[in-house]
């Protein structure tokens, strides 16, 4: 029998989390130029549709599927084979097992959309298909076996209570591979088009945060409101921590600074919001916007053209995340979760250590290799004329706005 409380508040969170993709498309919509805001936007939404196709046909079964102590799953769930409406998730939770695949689809979706802020205005969109499909099947997918699959990770001990490893680390240092290889924009846009667009794409996914950490407990519980409440101060203490070192150093409190920093925090309480207290979520939430805004701050002074900054955001703070996770996670909150540093877990600090460092290696080397591989075939790089005209009217022969 099902619970259907339970079932409730997992469709809600599935919700939840698919609003973040167009909410990331709004966000990243509004960063750039008014020639390219389509061209950004459709990357999100195209993995709304091809991600979905992806884990239907072997995603889920690579994930969830065998490959105990291993890297990937097997082929046992090819097309949802043998998974049955009556199926519940486990013998502890009884949800469908169908609301589960959801759920996970959705974290699918979202990861490879998120890389796609690092280079806007200069990839082509069908060497961007190939680069999402190699992507998911030899980055996403194993990696998420690996933490939540019941894979190599999960065999050391690691905890990633929503993604930090899986889904921020892969997505940020795959990013800051795709800069390196595709190099600076010819056509440098002049700032953000639209900081309205950019505040409601960040009041999307804020929204949606909710069920991507709260959601992950997969039921409703004390943990689950632990990692609401959590995810929301660390949230709200990072957009404060960047906009006041913004207005120190900068000399004025600037809006995108304060949004920024607001998705530094989600990013870094992710993997640990089910498993640190209040004041573990405080600090997370400080060092998120300090840390995040220092690694922007890195990133042009070297003259990486990470447009939309996602290595300093999605890449060094999942990082930071990860390691807070080993360094504040305490059993006196979560029982089934593990004690951090500073509770006397040592050996679990340094396993939580080594699976973002390996992550955030293996995405980059990847993502690299993957990038330098389609371009054989398939040119990943724009011209400097379809820069000039602007991705939307050269690639897909549209204009969100009027061109005058």
């Amino acid at each position: 029998m099902f619970d259907t409380g339970n079932t409730g508040f997992m469709l809600v969170a599935t919700s939840l989390v698919m609003l973040m993709t167009p909410g990331l498309a709004f966000f990243y919509g509004g960063l750039v130029g008014r020639k390219n805001v389509l061209s950004i936007m459709i990357q999100s939404f195209v993995s709304m549709g091809w991600t979905t196709m992806l884990w239907w046909l072997v995603g889920y079964s690579l994930v969830f599927s065998g490959g105990q102590g291993g890297v990937i799953g097997n082929l046992d769930h090819v097309f949802l084979r043998g998974i049955t409406p009556t199926d519940m998730l486990s013998a502890n939770n009884n949800i469908p097992l169908l609301v589960f695949v959801a759920y996970q689809m959705m974290f699918a979706i979202i990861t490879p959309a998120l890389i796609t802020g690092a280079f806007a205005n200069r990839v082509r969109f069908t060497a961007y298909l190939i680069f999402l499909t190699l992507w998911l099947l030899f980055v996403y997918f194993p990696v998420a076996h690996m933490v939540w699959g019941g894979g190599l990770f999960a065999t050391w001990g690691v905890l990633d209570f929503a993604g930090g490893t899986a889904v921020h680390t892969t997505a940020g240092f795959a990013a800051l591979a795709s800069v390196l290889f595709v190099g600076r924009r010819k056509i440098v846009d002049r700032g953000p088009h639209s900081i309205p667009l950019v505040a409601l794409g960040t009041g999307l996914l804020w929204f949606g945060w909710y069920g991507f950490n709260a959601g992950s407990e997969l039921r409703v519980d004390q943990i689950t409101a632990t990692a609401f409440l959590n995810t929301d101060i660390a949230a709200s203490i990072a957009g404060l921590t960047w906009l006041f070192i913004a207005w120190t150093l900068e000399k004025k409190p600037k809006f995108v600074g304060l949004l920024t920093g607001s998705v530094a925090g989600l990013v870094a309480i992710t993997p640990a919001a089910g498993y640190v207290n209040i004041t573990g979520s405080i600090i997370i939430g400080v060092l998120a916007g300090g840390v995040c805004y220092l690694a922007v701050a890195f990133k042009n002074h070297m003259g990486l053209d990470d447009a939309l900054d996602v290595w300093g955001v999605h890449g060094i703070g999942g990082v930071l995340g990860c390691i807070a996770t080993g360094l504040f996670a305490t059993t006196a909150w979560n029982p089934d979760g593990a004690n951090g540093l500073f509770f006397g877990g040592t050996t679990f600090f340094l396993y939580e250590t080594l699976s973002v460092v390996i992550t955030a290696a293996y995405a980059f080397a990847f993502s690299y290799g993957a990038l330098w591989l389609i371009d054989k075939f398939v040119k990943v790089k724009v011209t400097e004329a379809e820069e000039l005209d602007g991705l939307d009217a050269a690639l897909h022969g549209e204009n969100a706005y009027e061109m005058i």
